[in-house]
């Protein structure tokens, strides 16, 4: 089967090749899915890097969420059946087929469609689990920059639904429109010198208690110099692919706190149970409507460096996802 591969840790459109690869047969508890549409998420990028917080053994076939179609049944599988469409978390999803285990897929109905599948659960969990990390109240005032991301839209938008106020940077002018255009209100560019004061004439000099960083770099110390004093920002992710810029001024004279969030690693703030249950709102929502999480481009996996490419342009309408 084709399968895309990486041998060393680098720019994904040098290092990432398509070649030949072994059937994968399903073990004891796994399924063997037929991939239809795979995103490329930034950590994936980061893991071909190998700049993610942990590294595979090479050589290693990269891919973290997929959407597809049940292709073979491993021992003891009674949940899923053959040819049931499914999404959900895996390994290696960025070929033809791929394994996962069962009890964590999701079977899909035939509403949802593949674009929105196939990136359904990944970013919106670690969004509501980082929400529920937050632990703001409805009317406090949070920021976030890269608010135009997956997560930050998805966090835009379940925040409005808390009754949370959410303050939305974005690097350029047009993603102000392209955000308001999606019902997402509060957006600011700071490609504006006086984006700060946009801010304080947004919140109406209410304390900003909550920050998201996603970017690093400076961006850090401007997310800090607009909190408030004993304010809590989390960090997120590192776009700028830059070390943290941080004055002491902030930290010391505010009593300001940086926390990291990784969705890899457990949490003991949100329970499993809670977990099932927001993966079955999340199931509904993309069946209604409700939910919809664009892709902007497909590329066959024949091409996936040029499709890591393509995720880096500024104005995407959505995800870049990869298709066999």
């Amino acid at each position: 089967m084709r399968s895309v591969i990486f041998e060393e840790f680098g720019t994904p459109f040098r290092v990432l090749t398509l070649t030949d690869r072994p059937m994968p047969e399903p073990g004891p508890g796994q399924v063997r899915v037929r991939m239809v549409l795979s995103p490329i998420h930034n950590h994936d990028l980061m893991i071909i890097a190998g700049k993610y917080g942990y590294k595979p053994q090479l050589p290693a076939v990269p891919g973290t969420e997929a959407a597809g179609v049940v292709d073979a049944l491993g021992e003891g599988v009674s949940n899923l059946k053959i040819g049931q469409r499914v999404c959900g978390g895996a390994s290696a999803t960025w070929a033809e087929y791929y394994l996962a285990n069962a009890a964590t897929l999701v079977p899909l109905p035939d509403a949802v469609p593949d674009e929105t599948a196939c990136q359904l659960i990944a970013m919106p969990l670690s969004t509501f689990r980082l929400i529920e990390e937050l632990a703001v109240k409805p009317g406090n005032w949070i920021i976030q920059n890269a608010a135009n991301g997956a997560v930050g839209k998805l966090l835009a938008q379940f925040c409005a639904e808390r009754g949370v106020n959410v303050i939305n940077l974005v690097r350029r002018d047009a993603a102000v429109g392209e955000l308001e255009a999606l019902g997402i209100a509060n957006a600011v560019s700071t490609a504006q010198p006086d984006w700060p004061a946009r801010v304080a004439e947004l919140t109406k000099g209410a304390p900003i208690v909550r920050g998201l960083d996603s970017v690093g770099g400076t961006a850090t110390d401007q997310l800090l110099d607009v909190m408030a004093e004993l304010s809590t920002l989390y960090f997120f992710g590192a776009l700028s692919g830059q070390k943290l810029l941080i004055s002491p001024e902030n930290i010391l004279y505010k009593r300001q706190v940086i926390k990291g969030f990784w969705a890899a690693k457990p949490t003991d703030t949100v329970s499993p149970q809670a977990i099932g249950q927001m993966i079955g709102e999340l199931v509904k929502r993309a069946a209604t409507g409700q939910l919809r999480l664009p892709v902007a481009e497909v590329f066959d996996i024949s091409k996936a460096g040029e499709a890591a490419a393509a995720s880096d342009v500024p104005g995407r309408a959505g995800k870049i996802a990869l298709s066999a």
